[in-house]
């Protein structure tokens, strides 16, 4: 079964608040914005879209977003919710560890919630962090949200790549500078609890106009 087959078919199969990673609210994921208000009214890519009520929150907060994901049939529910909105939003199928596709408008924010820890290939985590600092633009913000080395080793049928700060640190790079961190605990539906790790980074490179920008 390919990666986008087993995708369809977990958003197919079950309603979203069935999902394992499914959280009725984004406030874990709010407070770290609220520590760049500067990036207020940018532009937020989102590897990992699903159905997540994340999406509303930032469109809630006047946020323009490219959101992405593997599954058309998670797109095609998030559309049916929010709408198509092409002055808000730019919709992307695609697999985030290959090379993203030209033309896309440069990110003020890139936001993971627990995507990256799908990827165990080393080239397919390589290709994730090479899209990453395409996608945005210099002084731009990086949240990571990722199983802990103390999380579960499985999660939606898969075994997943648990993350350090020190190893995300590492792959992110010299020119991305830690601004904050911390250790998180998500009740999923089924009343477990799962270890995140959650940290937030700014690009260093020089050049480019700051985040909030065009």
């Amino acid at each position: 079964m390919t990666t986008d087959r087993h995708w369809n078919r977990i958003f197919a199969g079950r309603d979203d608040a069935e999902l394992g990673w499914y959280e009725d609210d984004a406030s874990q994921t709010l407070k770290f914005l609220d520590r760049i208000p500067e990036a207020a009214g940018g532009r937020v890519f989102v590897p990992g879209a699903g159905t997540s009520v994340l999406v509303d929150a930032l469109l809630e907060r006047g946020y323009r977003l490219i959101l992405n994901d593997i599954s058309d049939t998670a797109l095609e529910r998030l559309r049916q919710r929010i709408g198509t909105r092409p002055d808000r939003l730019t919709w992307l199928r695609h697999d985030i560890a290959r090379p993203l596709p030209d033309g896309l408008p440069a990110a003020d924010v890139w936001i993971d919630r627990a995507v990256l820890h799908f990827l165990r290939d080393e080239a397919d985590i390589a290709g994730y962090f090479r899209n990453l600092r395409q996608a945005l633009r210099p002084g731009g913000r990086v949240l990571l949200a990722e199983f802990s080395t103390a999380g579960a080793a499985r999660c939606a049928g898969l075994d997943v790549h648990r993350y350090s700060l020190a190893e995300l640190s590492r792959r992110l790079g010299p020119e991305f500078e830690l601004l904050c961190h911390e250790d998180y605990t998500f009740t999923n539906p089924s009343g477990e609890p799962r270890p995140y790790l959650y940290a937030l980074y700014r690009h260093s490179g020089a050049g480019g106009p700051a985040p909030g920008g065009g």
